[in-house]
């Protein structure tokens, strides 16, 4: 994580990059760069990105606990009398790869961003975006279909549980869309956080979405 002014200053100047399309602005006032009196205004010095990482590690583990909390719920509610289980939708798994790629394409953004080359950071973070929008219209749909062979979210306890996991998780990717449009669209010169840290921060968000979203496919299809 960076923490030294070295780094603090490379992420200035990656961010006036990406902000600028690519070119650096020249600092305002001609030669005296600041004023008439030659002096340079007071630099203004960002908070430290440790609090960004502390919260996005904070949230979450916080979301962790909530979905092992209805997993364990899960695996001791399920196989009861009354439990018929619901075989996942074919378009789940195609949502899946969806969001397998949206990763890729993320960590693409991050490299190009780190070269500098601010046109591909944000082409590949718009792929990245419409990959986590199509992913949430793909659960839509999987929902709908499920609703048009009459499998409801009161149907049975394994239909209520594969709602609850399949819409909370869908929930999450929301913020994360949200994250991603952000960093799309922030201006980072007046942010309180670079936009070096903002792409990081939000990507370890998206890779647990992710690794999330793997494990509650595996335990619907495995846990039937």
């Amino acid at each position: 994580m960076p923490g030294t002014t070295a780094g603090h200053d490379i992420e200035l100047i990656v961010d006036k990059i990406a902000d600028n399309g690519g070119g650096v602005r020249p600092p305002p006032g001609g030669n005296g760069g600041g004023g008439g009196d030659g002096k340079q205004p007071p630099k203004r010095r960002r908070p430290s990105p440790k609090r960004y990482y502390t919260g996005i590690a904070l949230a979450i583990v916080s979301v962790l606990m909530f979905f092992m909390a209805l997993a364990s719920a899960f695996l001791v509610r399920r196989g009861g009398p009354d439990w018929v289980p619901v075989h996942v939708p074919v378009l789940m798994w195609f949502n899946t790869a969806v969001l397998l790629a949206s990763s890729g394409t993320l960590e693409m953004a991050r490299k190009r961003l780190g070269l500098l080359d601010a046109g591909g950071f944000k082409k590949l973070w718009g792929v990245t975006t419409a990959l986590g929008i199509a992913f949430l219209i793909g659960q839509v749909v999987a929902w709908r279909q499920l609703v048009g062979q009459g499998i409801y979210l009161a149907s049975n306890p394994a239909s209520s549980f594969f709602y609850i996991f399949t819409g909370a998780h869908a929930l999450h990717v929301i913020g994360g869309v949200g994250a991603l449009l952000y960093v799309t669209f922030r201006n980072f010169e007046k942010a309180q956080v670079t936009r070096v840290v903002g792409a990081e921060v939000t990507s370890y968000y998206w890779h647990f979405m992710d690794a999330l979203w793997l494990f509650l496919v595996a335990l619907l299809y495995l846990g039937k």
